[in-house]
């Protein structure tokens, strides 16, 4: 079970919502059966076994009908988070075979609810509500007020934030993942130097992802005089952990470093005083050394603001589907 929800009980007559965090690989679906119950019956269905989201949801939904028996509701209400842009009916994803028509899943599911929103707009509407237990801080805990940012190092770079108004916690979903990276020292700049001779727009997502870890390998091989090895992210961060590897060791720590400045200058962008958190899968697997990485030092890194940022708080996100809750959170929102 994961973060609680909160509604109000004429929003509880209407239970139980399904919510779905669907990814390039995976997509998780759970249930929200009561009020302030959080998420529950969680599981995860690979993509590549099913050939729409539909199909999925209806497996997901038979297994649970199956373990709840007699108390089995059927949803009438739906939110999915998606990995890909959500403008227009189509949705298609960049990363999997699946795509899908909104008004076709409302119809095919019967819902009288369907609502499509960015994974990390559903996970920006998740901060508030994330606890101690699900956060791994530098230093002390962001506070949920004011404006909150995420950035989420996945197979992509997402980036979103949240802000706290009169009328409750509004996201704010944007592609700030391909806003151009800027360097900091003179290495930086060679690597990007050396990167722009083959993309012409050097953005964050080029190497602050999944896709971009083996391109800033290359380059930093290729400013060092390395040899050029072309090698999974997987094998980056193996062998950069290991030690086994100087050139993947150097390539996480210069990861960490331009990923502190790009989170600084989110927290800047969107006045997000309120604390970074940071999402994705890549970051976890770095374990402590991304803690003792210059992330935090590179974040308040920013001339005269420095004081400023000092006083912003950063943490990483440890629960893998908190998604799920901004999900379920944006469907507490919703006004029918």
């Amino acid at each position: 079970m994961i973060t609680h929800t909160s509604m109000h009980p004429e929003q509880a007559t209407r239970l139980p919502w399904l919510v779905a965090d669907i990814g390039g690989s995976n997509a998780r679906f759970g249930l929200v059966l009561q009020p302030d119950a959080g998420v529950q019956h969680v599981r995860t269905i690979p993509v590549p076994a099913h050939a729409d989201p539909v199909k999925a949801a209806r497996v997901y939904l038979r297994e649970i009908s199956l373990l709840l028996g007699a108390e089995f509701r059927t949803p009438r209400k739906a939110a999915f988070a998606v990995a890909t842009v959500t403008a227009g009916d189509k949705i298609s994803f960049t990363n999997s075979h699946w795509s899908f028509s909104k008004a076709a899943v409302q119809a095919e599911l019967e819902l009288d609810t369907f609502l499509v929103l960015n994974d990390f707009e559903a996970l920006a509407l998740s901060l508030p509500r994330l606890s101690a237990a699900q956060l791994r801080p530098h230093g002390q805990l962001p506070q949920a007020k004011g404006t909150l940012a995420v950035i989420g190092p996945g197979t992509g770079l997402g980036v979103a934030g949240v802000m706290d108004t009169p009328m409750g916690w509004v996201a704010l979903a944007g592609e700030g993942g391909h806003a151009t990276l800027a360097p900091c020292d003179d290495f930086e700049s060679a690597i990007l130097a050396q990167v722009r001779q083959t993309f012409s727009h050097v953005s964050a997502e080029r190497l602050l992802s999944g896709i971009g870890l083996p391109v800033l390998h290359n380059a930093v091989a290729q400013v060092r005089g390395g040899t050029i090895d072309v090698i999974t992210a997987e094998l980056i961060v193996e062998r950069g952990l290991a030690g086994s590897d100087a050139i993947c060791a150097e390539t996480l720590d210069t990861f960490c470093a331009l990923l502190g400045s790009f989170a600084g200058n989110v927290a800047l962008t969107m006045g997000a005083r309120g604390g970074v958190y940071i999402g994705g899968g890549i970051v976890p697997r770095l374990g402590e050394r991304f803690f003792t990485s210059r992330f935090r030092e590179r974040f308040e890194a920013k001339g005269r603001f420095q004081s400023y940022m000092k006083n912003i708080p950063t943490a990483l996100i440890t629960d893998t589907l908190a998604a799920l809750s901004g999900a379920a959170m944006a469907l507490e929102q919703h006004q029918v």
